[in-house]
């Protein structure tokens, strides 16, 4: 069991990330891709995917040697780039003390390349990028606008769900068994664990890769990540589930997409009604859905009552048209494999 102790400046820190994460879809895709599955649905994918994967990608064998990677490589970047800049930008006690963790256990020699990134040298940097930059490229980036319009389907959901609910009932309804006591949210993970927040924040981000228990990466003066597993819970193929536009109108109701289009222009109640074909209180009652949701915004304007759409709204028309286009260190004991 998995319990996140929140402060109340925490439950105020509580956000969505508004874009999917590359590496963090990469790990979700290579630890779904190596952990024991459902054969039927995912060997032809596995079988597919290690048959693709160039030679270039093979020191990341060695960064993960067991079941859990090394807590440097879990960043929140937009682009893979930014994501591989912000990996390379680690802390070195972060890096010497994740990679000694990792290792702890393994009775294997330490590969010399990680022995060198350990020591912070800057050829196993480039091992390491180039390694993750191909991974990207031959597991993800076939698939990443499938990846882009499913996030925005579940960033549009969670706004709605918040809107309507809370912020804590959408925690305890995020995946099944959650629950939050108080201020202890408590999901089942992996093993017995409890993360302090104090003042961090949250960041949710779904994964479409992974289909286990959520996984929280806690790395010192970061805000808290929750990975959590979304989406169809199969294979993800280029083709997608759909168009963008039908998973938006899923989510919002095919008017309320409507109406969010329009209101790019400020539309008074009674226009808006007449460009949508509804009467005026349908027409009201979709407007109070969109701006509980942060998603327009209403003003009085004398007798008239004036809608548009937000920032946030436009956010996501705009990533509905760019998705269809395209810890400290430790000590090192005296036999330690890693230099000082």
């Amino acid at each position: 069991m998995i319990r996140i102790h929140f402060t109340a400046a925490d439950f105020a820190r509580v956000r969505f990330a508004s874009r999917p994460a590359p590496l963090q879809e990469l790990n979700a895709a290579l630890m779904t891709m190596t952990r024991p599955t459902d054969e039927l649905l995912f060997g032809h994918w596995r079988r597919r995917l290690l048959r693709s994967l160039p030679a270039t990608v093979l020191p990341l064998r060695d960064l993960v040697p067991a079941d859990e990677a090394p807590r440097f490589i879990d960043v929140l970047g937009d682009s893979l780039r930014e994501s591989l800049d912000l990996v390379r930008a680690s802390q070195p006690d972060l890096v010497r003390s994740e990679i000694e963790r990792v290792y702890a256990r393994r009775t294997s020699p330490v590969p010399p390349w990680i022995r060198d990134l350990h020591r912070g040298d800057a050829d196993a940097w480039d091992i390491l990028r180039r390694a993750q930059h191909a991974a990207f490229d031959a597991v993800v980036r076939p698939v990443w606008p499938v990846v882009q319009h499913l996030h925005q389907a579940e960033f549009t959901r969670h706004a709605l769900a918040v809107a309507e609910h809370g912020t804590g009932a959408v925690l305890a309804s995020l995946v099944p068994g959650a629950r939050l006591r108080d201020d202890v949210w408590e999901f089942e993970g992996s093993g017995a664990r409890d993360v302090a927040l104090r003042g961090r924040g949250v960041v949710l981000l779904p994964t479409f890769h992974w289909t286990a228990h959520p996984v929280v990466s806690c790395v010192p003066d970061r805000p808290v990540i929750v990975s959590y597993p979304a989406g169809p819970g199969l294979p993800l193929s280029p083709a997608g589930p759909g168009s963008t536009d039908d998973a938006l109108a899923g989510v919002l109701g095919r008017t309320r997409f409507e109406a969010l289009l329009l209101l790019a222009q400020e539309h008074t109640t009674s226009r808006l009604a007449r460009r949508l074909g509804v009467s005026n209180a349908t027409a009201s009652a979709h407007a109070a859905a969109l701006r509980g949701a942060g998603l327009i915004t209403t003003v009085r304007a004398g007798r008239a009552v004036l809608h548009q759409r937000t920032a946030l709204g436009s956010l996501l028309v705009q990533r509905r048209g760019s998705c269809r286009g395209n810890a400290s260190g430790s000590h090192t004991p005296p036999d330690s494999p890693w230099p000082s």
